[in-house]
């Protein structure tokens, strides 16, 4: 529990200082008479906010599930532990890949590099993609052995909550789409730019995320 606290804790704390770490020795917005929204930092977009919001509410999400976690499977002795097929190892090297190929798709960007951009970003897209199939072999498998969701809470658990990582990469994939749609439609490159810096945070995020459930999972 002290643990998943501190987890959840130090997340917050991430994203509460990234909004406000360019505030600092920001002039007041009425120094020439504007509004507040013509002198707001430019990390204080409406999409970077957000997003930062959103990360929050998640980081709260996978902070309680690890909770449960924990408090069930101290809770009795019918708790069997899930073993971790190799395939795991594979996945997770594939996620990190798709992570390196939105960074480098944004470094493209902010170079005003179009096909750098396009070219990474296909390419973390369609990583992000097998990381999903391979996801779904891993079910497969563990439920062709006997591993099924309600035979034992550690199973429930494992389905839970490497399913849940999945949806929230799911949701990002929503977003890469839209972000390939703006790219092919000759969207402005600024806001081409920022979307791809959107779905690249967001990802590794998750990448983030998956070594924490998946060093969970690994250790007990």
């Amino acid at each position: 529990m002290t643990i998943t606290l501190v987890f959840l804790a130090a997340l917050l704390a991430f994203f509460l200082g990234w909004v406000l770490s360019r505030t600092v020795n920001v002039e007041p917005w009425v120094a020439d008479g504007g509004s507040i929204n013509d002198h707001l930092p430019e990390i204080l977009t409406t999409p970077r906010v957000g997003l930062a919001i959103f990360l929050a509410v998640a980081s709260s999400v996978f902070a309680l599930s690890i909770s449960a976690y924990h408090m069930r499977m101290d809770w009795g002795p019918d708790w069997l532990s899930v073993p971790s097929p190799a395939l795991l190892w594979v996945n997770t090297v594939i996620l990190v890949l798709g992570s390196l190929a939105l960074q480098w798709s944004w470094n493209a960007a902010r170079r005003d590099d179009p096909a750098g951009r396009r070219r990474w970003l296909y390419v973390g897209g369609a990583l992000t993609c097998a990381f999903f199939v391979g996801q779904i072999l891993v079910w497969r498998d563990l439920t062709a052995a006997g591993y099924y969701v309600t035979a034992n809470p550690a199973n429930s658990f494992f389905y839970f909550m490497t399913g849940l990582h999945a949806l929230h990469l799911l949701g990002g994939l929503v977003a890469w789409v839209r972000t390939v749609k703006r790219d092919r439609d000759d969207t402005p490159s600024d806001v081409v730019c920022t979307s791809v810096e959107l779905c690249t945070i967001y990802w590794h995020y998750l990448l983030v995320i998956w070594f924490i459930l998946f060093a969970l999972l690994l250790t007990t």
